[in-house]
């Protein structure tokens, strides 16, 4: 039998003891995509927001309780999905699910709603709706004033809810979600890092297949990936999602269909033809989505 508690003194997470100061880069890096490139700053945030203890506010690790410590680093490696919705929190306007706390290995959080999936054949109005909402969500978590990427690697269908009330689109599984931190790499330049990365198209013969580098997400400061996964997994006639095809927007009204701009656009965005195509796409597409939703209402 593995007790728990008894066999972590054994392992690398009783080397981050209450003498450590402050949780660092070159300790943590590559536990899981969360830290796979983890700057001070992200760590400094994801510690002094850390809920499961009374002295929360504190950047500083020697602060924690041996056991509070203890805690935080098994979830940062193992699950760090909570740490992702307590340091980007919804309150403040980031679009993932509330989290309400913790009980042990427990974690509780808002029911949002039925998972977009269950919308895939609803009215063309509130398909445009969504599919705005998902774009916004994409631009969103690439281009913010916190200077913080986060880039969603696990993008299907069941990974996002919409509320029964709002209609408003929410992530509910973060638990694949890779945090750039884009004052960084403009700080230290590596290779390229001015260089506008175009995430490279993935026709494969899987449901929500997504091709990345984490090396390079995590070293350039404008990467066009989010775009690239709605697009591709969500929105456009290359989506499949439990024996569909199509995506979201399938089945337009005859004169979207007609006019071309949507497919076109949506083509673009998830298999862009042109270099930096997609970028431009993207930007249209929310644009011409708003567009359509404002005229549907």
């Amino acid at each position: 039998r593995c007790v728990l508690l008894q066999t972590l003194p054994a392992t690398e997470f009783a080397s981050i003891n209450g003498d450590v100061r402050l949780l660092t880069p070159d300790v943590v890096e590559g536990w899981s995509d969360l830290v796979h490139c983890p700057s001070q700053r992200l760590l400094d945030r994801l510690v002094r927001r850390y809920a499961e203890t009374k002295d929360s506010g504190s950047f500083l690790l020697r602060n924690l309780k041996d056991s509070e410590r203890m805690q935080l680093l098994i979830t940062l490696a193992f699950n760090p999905e909570p740490l992702v919705l307590q340091s980007f929190p919804s309150d403040e306007g980031w679009p993932f699910a509330k989290y309400l706390g913790a009980c042990g290995r427990m974690v509780a959080v808002n029911y949002v709603g039925e998972e977009l999936w269950s919308y895939f054949n609803a009215p063309w109005e509130k398909r445009v709706d969504l599919a705005w909402q998902l774009m916004e969500i994409a631009e969103q978590l690439t281009n913010n004033d916190f200077e913080f990427a986060l880039y969603l690697l696990d993008v299907s269908f069941d990974n996002f809810a919409v509320g029964p009330r709002d209609g408003k689109v929410i992530i509910v599984d973060a638990e694949n979600v890779l945090v750039a931190d884009k004052r960084l790499i403009k700080q230290n330049k590596p290779e390229n890092w001015d260089v506008w990365y175009e995430s490279k198209f993935d026709d494969c013969d899987k449901e929500a297949c997504l091709s990345f580098s984490k090396e390079i997400l995590c070293a350039r400061a404008t990467v066009d990936h989010n775009y690239y996964a709605i697009c591709q997994n969500l929105l456009s006639r290359h989506a499949t999602w439990r024996g569909t095809s199509g995506g979201l927007l399938h089945d337009p009204p005859p004169e979207i269909a007609k006019d071309g701009r949507l497919e076109a656009l949506l083509d673009e965005c998830a298999n862009p033809k042109k270099r930096y195509g997609r970028f431009q796409a993207a930007k249209e597409l929310r644009e011409y989505l708003a567009q359509l939703s404002n005229n549907v209402r």
